[in-house]
């Protein structure tokens, strides 16, 4: 007997302005279905899942729930109440004893809001932190179907392997249905059984996570391809016969030229690919960039110590780490927008070094995109015996075709201006990338083309990102920031590292224990001494943290003042950085001493 789908859409159409973005779709989610989402940006993912969670209605068609559906939706943004605080957001209000004793509770408020203070008022979150605790808030919930839009968002690499594990762990007590959008490849892997791939107005099924899509897309597509060629050799045939002469086409059956006629009508659109050239790349030396027994301090923080670490030619480097743990100021140092606080960085004679930071250029929002790329070069060379292209064509290659070469850069959405301030950086013919975070976004089309376009990309290169897939796609070796002043390699990649962690934390709390600073039910409590050292460390970090928060607020009410000065907006914006890096680890060592307290 077929069980009823928890969620059904029936002929569905959805459109905005004069574009469909749904077609009579049908669709259904069943009570022990996890399904991936993909597809391009604009597409209609977020148009679908607001469907299914009821945030919108179809133009026509019908969407039908179960009665008492419990469903949880996590949107892009969150609708956590500004002046509550964590405690009340997301575990209601309960005291520490009572969430503690759950150990599934006690496991998603450890990972997620590992650093937050319970006690902190959400309004004074950063974007991150808010995220994290939406997160954690429907994952505390019980839910017979889950919907979540981009939930590896602001999580590291280390976090969203542990989501995996936990939304994996549901499914297999079959608590609740999922349905996920997520450019992730890995998590889609890792947790999904079932793709949908929305495109043109319609949405795929295929079995399977993101691999097993890949190979069947593919096999659609040869398939496609060869009745494409028949269809195109007959097709052929039919032109040819039907242009024998203007007097005999009048006196062919009816039947051939309708025929005929069809068959030219059925001739697909070229799609809007994205298509990434081979710059020009200029000559790297035997030397590229040295950091030497190199110490680095940001506030109270110590990220390297006597740390050395050498970049040759063509390397292609992944640096993995927890938030906060100092990736982007090991970038930084890198290119030269830091100094190191001890021994030095060098950098060889022949390095023109870009850096694609998580921040978009500060660029006028006025400025048309055209001009914008014509202002820094209107020819550019590509690799080899390409020849020469022009500032629109390139454009045109990067997906900007139509009214958005002449759009306004405020008017791009985030996955656009991420394209034209990857555009804008090869402009320049580096041999040195850096690139923080590129996959931000960016859907899972467009990071196929951009991981091409790296594999024939010559020069050095150093990633940082929580994409996994991405990370292990374009680089050779992985490199880890553990918490000890180092950049340690690793042989093993990121399983590796997560398993160095994972041992990291163990020892931690196997430690805590044996000292009673983390007493369990039953075990022994902190001595007086160590409690008089925690209430003094807790009143310490309390004002550390009241300061630090002036002067966020401080910099965010300067950013406000001059928000028509870029230069200036570009020197507050790294002060702003700092401040929530030092925020952070104060707030990890606050969680710390209140523990003890407790």
């Amino acid at each position: 007997m077929a069980v009823a789908n928890l969620v059904s859409l029936e002929r569905v159409h959805k459109a905005y302005g004069v574009r469909p973005l749904l077609d009579d779709v049908s669709l259904g989610v069943g009570a022990t279905d996890r399904i991936g989402v993909v597809g391009r940006n604009g597409d209609g993912k977020t148009t679908l899942l607001k469907l299914l969670g009821g945030l919108e209605e179809p133009d026509e068609g019908r969407v039908s729930r179960n009665r008492g559906l419990r469903l949880g939706y996590l949107t892009q943004g969150d609708d956590l109440d500004p002046q509550a605080t964590v405690r009340l957001a997301v575990l209601e209000g309960r005291a520490d004893h009572e969430w503690a004793a759950d150990p599934s509770t006690r496991e998603v408020v450890e990972v997620l809001l590992a650093g937050v203070s319970l006690d902190r008022v959400v309004e004074g979150l950063s974007g991150g932190e808010r995220r994290r605790c939406s997160l954690a808030r429907l994952l505390l919930g019980d839910h017979d179907l889950v919907v979540l839009d981009e939930p590896t968002n602001h999580l590291d690499v280390e976090a969203v392997a542990w989501l995996a594990h936990h939304l994996t762990r549901s499914a297999a007590r079959r608590t609740s249905a999922l349905v996920v959008v997520t450019h992730d490849r890995w998590f889609l892997d890792e947790v999904c059984t079932t793709t949908w791939e929305v495109h043109d107005g319609v949405v795929d099924v295929y079995d399977g996570g993101y691999a097993a899509f890949v190979l069947a897309k593919a096999e659609r597509q040869r398939q496609a391809s060869a009745s494409e060629a028949r269809r195109q050799n007959l097709m052929r045939k039919e032109l040819a016969w039907l242009r024998r002469g203007a007097p005999a086409r009048t006196s062919k059956p009816k039947f051939r030229m309708d025929a005929a006629y069809t068959l030219i009508e059925d001739e697909p659109e070229p799609r809007d690919r994205l298509e990434l050239q081979r710059f020009a790349t200029q000559r790297l030396g035997k030397d590229v960039i040295d950091l030497e027994d190199a110490d680095l301090v940001r506030g109270e923080r110590q990220l390297l110590s006597h740390a050395t670490w050498r970049l040759g030619p063509g390397d292609r480097v992944g640096l993995v780490g927890v938030n906060g743990a100092g990736k982007t100021s090991v970038l930084r140092l890198v290119a030269g927008e830091l100094e190191p606080t001890r021994g030095r960085v060098r950098q060889g004679r022949t390095v023109a070094l870009e850096h694609l930071t998580q921040a978009l250029d500060h660029l006028d929002p006025s400025d048309r995109v055209l001009d914008s790329v014509e202002k820094v070069q209107r020819v550019t060379r590509l690799a080899g015996s390409a020849g020469e292209i022009t500032a629109s064509s390139m454009l045109e290659r990067f997906g900007f075709t139509g009214d958005r070469l002449t759009a306004r850069i405020g008017d791009l959405s985030g996955g656009e201006r991420r394209r034209f301030q990857m555009l804008r950086l090869l402009l320049s013919e580096p041999n040195v990338l850096l690139l923080d975070e590129p996959t931000n976004d960016l859907d899972i089309e467009t990071l196929t083309v951009l991981e091409d376009f790296l594999d024939g990309w010559p020069g050095t290169l150093v990633v940082v990102s929580h994409d996994r897939y991405f990370l292990e796609r374009v680089t050779d070796s992985t490199w880890a920031l553990l918490g000890d002043g180092q950049i340690s390699m690793l042989p093993r990649g990121v399983e590796e590292y997560l398993e160095r962690r994972a041992a990291a934390l163990a020892e931690s709390v196997d430690a805590a224990r044996a000292a009673g600073s983390a007493p369990g039910p039953g075990g022994p409590a902190a001595s007086a001494g160590e409690l008089r050292e925690a209430r003094k460390a807790v009143a310490r970090l309390d004002k550390q943290l009241s300061r630090l928060a002036e002067r966020e607020a401080s910099l965010h009410a300067e950013m406000v003042e001059h928000a028509s000065d870029y230069e200036r907006l570009a020197a507050v914006d790294v002060q702003l950085r700092e401040v929530t890096e030092q925020k952070a680890d104060l707030e990890e060592q606050w969680l710390e001493a209140a523990t003890l307290l407790d």
